[in-house]
């Protein structure tokens, strides 16, 4: 269903993540991680400064990826709306490619993203680059703790959800950080949903009923959490993180910022506010939308797309002219 005019904010957001994927296309497969993510970041960057909106990036490139551009802090939109941080009322969550390796080599899990809620409202987390995550749809509400052992939330949850155990379905990205726990997810009888990288569409898809993905848990990225927290507010969900630095120099850089490390953070704690968009555009195929497909002369794609003044997700599909 297209959206309105009354929707500007999200049609902008939606044409930055579908400009990211077009420009991104033809590198799929190529093996070259940095043009798929460089060709997303300048077409993602150009479309934005078009935007009929102002933005302040919270949840950039990072400095992580010494990023020239949508770096945290980057004022984006046409400088009739973002030529001071007065004018911005958006913060901004961008990820050209979640999944640049699987772009890069053709594997399902790729997609573009952009997250926008009320100015002030993100959880600023560049100098933690990992977070532990719990997640679930409306019935975690309550139900389950970050605290708690993955037994007993797998427990709870099937008991929330009436279904036997060995039906839920959990997702834990297939890293040596979580090892131990996916091997703690098997032993409590529910089965294992492998995913090697995109762990933001993993974590709106345990949030969204019928998804096929009942619960996210484990450790990965804390930008990602962030963006996936806009999403889980919209669909009513459940979300607790809690900063997991893997290193020294992680847990260094994170007290130096004055971070607790011990801190539970809530959904309200990752974004908070009362206005929410999330849009995620496929590259390769993947849970929530299908891939590009290549006509003679065409490309059709899909975008999922969450805005709180919108009745639930939508699924958008679109064709566009192949550029050669």
């Amino acid at each position: 269903m297209p959206l309105s005019n009354a929707h500007q904010p999200t049609r902008h957001i939606l044409a930055a993540t579908v400009a990211a994927t077009v420009a991104a296309w033809p590198h799929v497969g190529g093996g070259d991680k940095l043009a798929v993510d460089g060709a997303a970041v300048d077409a993602m960057r150009a479309s934005l400064a078009k935007a009929l909106f102002g933005g302040v990036v919270i949840i950039g490139e990072g400095e992580k990826d010494e990023a020239p551009m949508l770096f945290n802090g980057e004022l984006i939109g046409h400088p009739d709306f973002s030529a001071s941080l007065e004018l911005v009322e958006w913060d901004i969550a961008v990820d050209p490619v979640d999944g640049t390796r699987l772009a890069a080599e053709g594997i399902p899990g790729a997609v573009a993203v952009m997250a926008a809620a009320e100015r002030g409202s993100m959880l600023e987390s560049s100098e933690v680059y990992m977070m532990k995550k719990i997640v679930s749809g409306p019935a975690g509400r309550g139900v389950l703790d970050i605290d708690a052992s993955p037994s007993e939330n797998i427990q709870a949850l099937a008991l929330a959800l009436d279904k036997p155990i060995e039906e839920l379905r959990v997702a834990v990205i297939n890293k040596a950080r979580n090892f131990e726990l996916i091997s703690e997810v098997q032993e409590a009888g529910a089965q294992w949903v492998r995913f090697d990288e995109g762990d933001i569409a993993m974590a709106v898809a345990a949030a969204t009923p019928a998804s096929g993905v009942d619960l996210m848990l484990g450790v990965g990225g804390s930008p990602e959490g962030v963006v996936a927290a806009v999403a889980v507010r919209i669909l009513g969900g459940f979300m607790q993180t809690r900063f997991a630095p893997q290193d020294v120099d992680q847990i260094e850089r994170a007290l130096a910022a004055g971070y607790d490390l011990e801190a539970k953070f809530e959904l309200d704690d990752l974004v908070s506010g009362e206005k929410f968009i999330f849009v995620l555009t496929g590259i390769t195929d993947g849970i929530l939308t299908r891939g590009v497909r290549v006509n003679e002369s065409t490309l059709d794609l899909q975008s999922f797309i969450l805005d709180s003044a919108l009745d639930g997700p939508r699924v958008i599909e679109m064709t566009l002219p192949r550029v050669s």
